[in-house]
């Protein structure tokens, strides 16, 4: 029996090229693979027969997009996912879905190994292979570009050379990865990392220099999802669109960053990310009103390595499955509205109201109604500060007090 490789396929050149490329090194047949995670550009029906005319044996096409906006995009949210943060995770979170479905296709395809067009420099490559160990301990990963020495140019003159039925002429100056959580650019010029972006980077959201007229919406979350925008009902993939086109419109999102990749190198990347950053943003503010001091405390911390595990490509991992069970705990009570003004870059929230709120008016108003007791302040301090005082006392006791300075040190500081 033909032994077959699964590959994870986008219908551009390197991947379209990638089928014979693979099917010669290695022998096997293949089978394309093409998972929608709110991507855009070509229908998925165009891209199934071009891996077919690239002499795919199977071609498996995924609408995934509704799984990756409530199965990924939304615990994403509900962690305030940010790596850095700065960036909410935008290629990070797509891949374990589309290493799901690469895994479903090996299963039902009969296939042993696991192909990607990731080069060896990137965390794509990581995300792939770790995420696919973690569900099929039994495939093998190839990947053409690394493993397969399957350069650009090699790329172009194999389609030419094959008539393979996609456009080799017009290169794309930058690299760019895009889905409905948002949407990521990288190379070319602004590998120079002095340049600064130019217009023809962003897509996703508009100047936010010349901003229409600011635009308020109120966001509604049951245990940290959106469930309604301004009172109209909406599913995670419909918060996500609808945010991702109101904030996109006001330059919400735009992020220049130089980041930290796992193999160890330094990389500008610049992301647009207009509904995640908005999303998160109110987010935040209703866990603010909702959530425990403390334990809002140690979800902040929950938060960074949870974003750290994801960005290293450890969807599946064990500590990433216990860190949202904290998360998943801590949204019991992440239910209310926000309102939030979008105008020139900027989400910023303006009110927050919830049956859940642990704010209490009375407690905290200094005006008539005042239902906090000032009194036990006092004594709450002498115990609060009680092992602070013990410490001070007994460093003054053995003369490593702190050195205040002299009178003269002090009034020639004045001066």
């Amino acid at each position: 029996m033909t032994e077959r490789v699964v590959l994870a396929y986008s219908g551009g050149l390197d991947t379209s090229v990638a089928i014979g490329w693979i099917a010669e090194a290695t022998g096997a047949e293949v089978v394309a693979v093409a998972v929608d995670v709110g991507q855009g550009g070509e229908d998925m029906n165009v891209i199934r027969q071009r891996a077919l005319d690239c002499g795919a044996v199977e071609a498996y096409i995924a609408d995934a997009r509704d799984e990756f906006a409530a199965e990924y995009c939304m615990p994403a949210l509900r962690a305030n996912g940010m790596y850095l943060d700065r960036y909410p995770l935008v290629s990070a979170i797509s891949r374990p879905v589309i290493v799901k479905h690469l895994v479903r296709a090996a299963r039902q395809f009969g296939a042993s190994t696991v192909a990607h067009g990731c080069t060896g420099k990137g965390n794509d490559q990581v995300r792939f292979e770790v995420a696919t160990t973690s569900l099929a301990p039994d495939l093998k990963s190839i990947a053409p570009v690394r493993d397969l020495a399957l350069t650009r140019e090699k790329a172009i003159d194999y389609a030419e050379r094959n008539d393979l039925p996609i456009a080799t002429t017009k290169k794309n100056p930058f690299s760019i990865d895009q889905n409905v959580w948002g949407r990521a650019v990288e190379t070319g010029f602004l590998e120079d990392i002095w340049n600064e972006p130019t217009k023809d980077v962003y897509s996703y959201t508009d100047d936010p220099t010349f901003p229409p007229v600011a635009d308020e919406v109120i966001l509604t979350f049951e245990q940290g999802i959106p469930v309604a925008i301004d009172g109209v009902p909406v599913t995670p993939l419909q918060a996500i669109q609808e945010m991702n086109r109101r904030a996109g419109a006001q330059g919400v999102g735009r992020i220049d960053i130089v980041e930290d990749r796992l193999v160890g190198i330094k990389s500008r990347e610049i992301y647009e990310a207009p509904g995640a950053i908005a999303l998160i943003a109110a987010h935040q503010e209703l866990e603010n009103v909702t959530v425990e001091r403390e334990q809002a405390r140690f979800k902040r911390q929950v938060e960074q390595r949870w974003s750290e595990l994801v960005y290293d490509g450890m969807w599946f991992s064990p500590l990433k499955k216990s860190l949202d069970v904290f998360i998943d705990d801590t949204q019991k009570y992440v239910s209310g509205e926000i309102r939030m003004v979008l105008h020139g870059g900027r989400a910023t929230v303006t009110g927050r109201r919830s049956e859940q709120s642990l704010y209490d008016f009375n407690l905290a108003t200094y005006d008539e109604g005042d239902s906090f007791d000032q009194s036990q302040a006092r004594g709450f301090i002498e115990i609060y500060g009680l092992t602070a005082k013990l410490a001070a006392a007994r460093d003054e006791k053995f003369g490593n007090g702190v050195d205040l300075g002299t009178p003269a040190d002090l009034t020639a500081g004045a001066r």
